[in-house]
């Protein structure tokens, strides 16, 4: 598992991009979704972004990294990009998300050949990138898939401390956490279940 490893981008590049996709977190968990957000990143400027909007869409597919993708996509299409050219576009993009990618999303970023991924907290219950599956790695199944560079723990205590904030505060089963101790305050976890989050993936 790559999580927490140094990557090629500068400290103050990796933070300040990841306050972005907080960012694109916060714009969800104002809509009542589970506050996940991402911006992809070509040659230093963000080019997309996106945030969960699975019950806004009733579509659990809708994960931020998805809404991402697609806007580019759809930007791409428009402007009559071929399909070479878009596998080359996303071999220059870096990707920052809130939370690590499930597994669906980490297998998304493969096939189109993402360069690289940053990412806030574990996900200990769906995670993509080395939690669960690694397929960011050679050691997964090929078929059309893609390696991807994937680093964790940047900006994760925020990363927490935001769904966190949706499970406390409007979370539908919100009633199971009157019976849930939160026993630290994020700074020592780097993973959701390290912080007893009832959330530990994304809807499915």
């Amino acid at each position: 598992m790559e999580s927490f490893a140094e990557g090629t981008v500068p400290e103050t590049e990796r933070v300040a991009f990841m306050n972005l996709a907080l960012e694109q977190g916060k714009l969800a968990l104002d809509s009542l979704e589970v506050p996940v957000g991402c911006v992809i990143v070509e040659d230093q400027k963000v080019i997309s972004s996106g945030r969960n909007r699975t019950t806004e869409t009733r579509n659990a597919t809708r994960h931020a990294e998805m809404e991402a993708i697609d806007v580019l996509l759809e930007q791409w299409q428009k402007n009559g990009v071929t399909r070479e050219e878009v596998a080359l576009k996303f071999s220059k993009c870096t990707l920052y998300v809130t939370c690590e990618p499930c597994i669906m999303c980490a297998a998304a970023l493969s096939i189109i050949g993402i360069k690289e991924v940053y990412y806030g907290c574990g996900n200990d219950k769906f995670g993509g990138c080395g939690s669960i599956l690694s397929l960011h790695t050679s050691s997964s199944p090929k078929l059309t898939r893609k390696e991807f560079k994937c680093t964790g723990g940047i900006m994760a205590t925020e990363a927490i401390n935001l769904l966190r904030s949706f499970y406390e505060q409007g979370n539908p089963n919100g009633n199971l956490m009157e019976n849930i101790h939160f026993n630290c305050n994020g700074s020592n976890c780097r993973t959701l279940r390290q912080c007893s989050c009832l959330y530990a993936g994304r809807p499915t």
